[in-house]
């Protein structure tokens, strides 16, 4: 059957699937994400490096039949509406439930799918190695700290350990609007109320409307990708929430640009005073491969950036002065912050990171072999 014919789903929940036997290797295998394209075996990313599955490669009929069987009827009119569709998977083993983010997508005419594997516990900061001062970012009563990174950089996992950090110190009311919700928490000192965005509310706007009349403290609500959303998300911060989203965006002081991106250019003023007044802080991350051997080691840690809007960020951003951001954040060590370079110095120095990933991967590697030796190297005055 091609693609195109199928429009009724067969999806039973419970029902074993034949892609079934793909999660459980992945489950087995440790692997962080599940790659199916025509023409090729099975994908499977291991700590990093991608793997062939010793399976054929699937054909295109065979991926029809391995992929839509998963879909309930609202997904299946979303793929065939635009051309792809997201949501969550459970699969069941040994006695262990597992969560998937499944993306089926279509590309050269051919269906494919990615999924990434969530973990099925919230890691602590400790567990996650990063600095102490995401503990502070999270005791805001209002605002919006932002996540950003690219795909598969660990943002949700980080916005999680943030919110459960909440859910064993503080008594509050979270509320996460998710496209599909990923990690579930287990309430501990906070009320949490989790919404899927097709399952629980029919869309994110309708969401948002309920979210305000919901008595929430804290808000996720995912990733900020268009103009309203950005709209949506900002005015809860104003009307005095604590908001977490997430950002495409590969560094703090850039996710200003690509905020400002969203909107014409007649209202970047506005946007630009509307985050200096909100915004709390930006938080880049890219995930490494670390050198370290056990079982138990970390396979990947991530390396943070990290920007909190003091007065100099804020006077910066409003003066339109954003390529000094990066300078002010090497000014601000003392509040928490900290570039790429500092954290890529914490983990080589510690021997979790080879010197060679770092040097790639620096935005400043000359200026992170000088750091290393021991020598810092301090820049003019910003102002």
């Amino acid at each position: 059957m091609l693609a195109r014919e199928w429009t009724e789903s067969t999806f039973k929940q419970g029902a074993p699937l034949e892609i079934d036997r793909i999660f459980k290797a992945a489950i087995k295998l440790k692997a962080s994400d599940i790659h199916l394209q025509v023409g090729r075996p099975p994908v499977l990313r291991i700590r990093g490096t991608l793997r062939e599955l010793d399976q054929p490669p699937i054909t295109e009929e065979g991926m029809i039949d391995l992929l839509f069987p998963m879909m309930d009827q609202r997904n299946l009119d979303i793929f065939h509406r635009d051309g792809g569709a997201d949501f969550a998977k459970i699969m069941d083993l040994d006695g262990d439930s597992w969560r998937f983010r499944v993306n089926l997508l279509t590309q050269m005419g051919k269906t494919g799918m990615v999924a990434r594997r969530i973990e099925r516990f919230i890691p602590d900061f400790n567990n996650l190695n990063l600095p102490p001062v995401m503990e502070s970012l999270c005791k805001f009563d209002q605002g919006m700290v932002l996540l950003a990174g690219v795909t598969g950089s660990g943002k949700s996992t980080t916005i999680a350990s943030m919110l459960n950090w909440v859910n064993h110190n503080m008594r509050k009311h979270i509320l996460t609007i998710e496209d599909p919700i990923e990690y579930i928490y287990e309430a501990e000192k906070c009320l949490i109320n989790q919404r899927e965005i097709g399952q629980d509310v029919i869309d994110f706007e309708v969401a948002m409307k309920h979210a305000v009349r919901e008595d929430p403290d804290i808000m996720l609500v995912g990733e900020l990708r268009d103009r309203e959303t950005f709209e949506t998300a900002i005015h809860a911060a104003e009307t005095g929430h604590l908001v977490f989203g997430t950002i495409h965006a590969s560094t703090a002081p850039s996710t200003i640009g690509r905020i400002l991106d969203l909107f014409p250019q007649d209202m970047h003023a506005a946007i630009r005073s509307s985050m200096v007044f909100n915004m709390k802080a930006i938080v880049a991350q890219k995930l490494l491969p670390t050198i370290l051997e056990g079982e138990d080691a970390p396979k990947r840690v991530p390396i943070v950036e990290i920007m909190t809007f003091n007065p100099t960020v804020r006077k910066l951003i409003m003066e339109e002065k954003d390529e000094k951001l990066a300078q002010a954040i090497s000014l601000g060590k003392q509040e928490g912050m900290q570039k790429f370079n500092d954290s890529l110095q914490y983990f080589v120095e510690k021997d979790f990171i080879s010197r060679a990933v770092a040097f790639e991967v620096s935005p400043n590697a000359e200026e992170l072999k000088m750091a290393l030796k021991g020598i810092n190297v301090k820049g003019s005055s910003i102002l």
